[in-house]
């Protein structure tokens, strides 16, 4: 049997149970579980099969990446977030959203 990566304790049994929502959809995969510390680790091709799946269902969208110009406001800077991405997430003026650094990423959240 082969350890578990996590908790170095725990041996790694096949399961055909493991719980995946993604979107407010429920999938079941294989894979395999530790008996210590229950991480859950989904087989490759299972997890290939629930993508083109979600995909499908309109679940699992493509990677969106935009490019912006920053302009200049008073002593900041501003980007616009396009109608379409403001729409999807529900974004109206003057809704509080938080701005985190991450390294060297920049991650915006409603």
């Amino acid at each position: 049997m082969k350890r578990c990566q996590i908790c170095s304790k725990g041996d790694l049994v096949r399961v055909d149970d493991i719980v995946l929502e993604i979107s407010g959809y429920v999938f079941i995969a294989k894979g395999e579980r530790c008996n210590n510390c229950n991480e859950e680790f989904i087989d490759e091709k299972e997890t290939q099969k629930t993508i083109i799946t979600a995909r499908k269902l309109g679940a699992w969208p493509e990677p969106l990446k935009l490019y912006r110009k920053l302009s200049k406001s008073g002593k900041g800077l501003v980007f616009r977030i396009p109608n379409d991405l403001e729409r999807q997430l529900g974004l109206k003026e003057g809704k509080e959203i938080s701005i985190s650094k991450l390294g060297n990423k920049i991650l915006i959240e409603p």
